[in-house]
């Protein structure tokens, strides 16, 4: 059995992009953990007690299956042309050095002796600061710790066009720019593995849900998340019931994505 470890940048990253995979996993009898770089919160932390988005990442972990959750220490940079001052408790993530930061996980995926590590893609999906920090401290934390494989969570692009088409069908509210869509994630073919997690839709649906202050708050993904945990779970799957990853692992692009994370792409 594996041990494979997400690296997300904030709490509820982890959702819409890995967890499927991460309850398939668990429920194949891998071991699963889950490491966010940030608290997910903008100003200090609360003192004498756990950030409240770090409870909900942990509640979100227990649907899938994780059995450990871990946080590097650093505070949420925000999504926007301002980088804000740091608060006096901690740095904002995209203030940490990459080589502290890395280590900082590093140590982790050693304890875990870790498996498989799971990074955001190189562009931050649509282009979040923190996503971005976070693919360039995965990567240097899989060389310092020596994973074995490192893998990409991403979409293709083509089918986030679809998405978005499907997700205004169903008047899933979305706000989103066409032009960053179309350098958004990764190009079709450079995906290597596409795994159908819609027998894990009702987990991911429920991880989502944990996620309580993003899914009934005002920030720019609550309307998203407050409509997708409305859905019934089968329309749920036919939106999100699909992962799809990058081997960072120099495997060259391939038209037949593996269907399963441990299983390599066909040339």
């Amino acid at each position: 059995m594996a041990t494979v470890v997400a690296f997300p940048a904030h709490p509820d990253d982890e959702v819409l992009h890995t967890a499927g995979t991460l309850a398939r996993a668990a429920a194949d009898g891998h071991r699963t953990v889950i490491v966010a770089a940030t608290d997910g919160l903008m100003g200090a932390a609360p003192k004498g007690s756990e950030p409240p988005r770090l409870g909900e990442l942990r509640a979100s972990a227990s649907v899938l299956g994780v059995v450990r959750v871990a946080h590097l220490g650093y505070a949420d940079s925000g999504h926007g042309k301002d980088l804000y001052p740091d608060p006096p408790d901690r740095a904002r993530f995209m203030r940490a050095q990459t080589e502290e930061a890395a280590e900082r996980l590093a140590k982790i995926l050693r304890e875990e002796n870790a498996d498989v590590l799971l990074i955001h893609d190189a562009r931050g999906g649509y282009g979040h600061r923190d996503h971005v920090k976070a693919h360039q401290v995965g990567k240097r934390a899989a060389e310092l710790a020596g994973v074995p494989r490192l893998l990409e969570a991403t979409m293709p692009r083509d089918a986030v066009s679809r998405l978005v088409r499907l997700a205004r069908l169903l008047r899933v509210p979305l706000r989103y720019d066409p032009e960053t869509l179309r350098t958004a994630y990764s190009p079709r073919e450079a995906i290597t593995h596409s795994v159908d997690v819609r027998r894990f839709a009702a987990q991911k649906q429920a991880a989502l849900a944990a996620h309580r202050s993003q899914v009934t708050g005002t920030g720019r993904s609550a309307q998203i998340f407050r409509a997708l945990v409305r859905l019934p779970s089968p329309v749920f799957g036919l939106l999100l019931g699909r992962e799809w990853f990058v081997e960072a692992t120099g495997t060259p692009p391939t038209v037949h994505p593996a269907a399963d994370l441990f299983k390599p792409a066909a040339p």
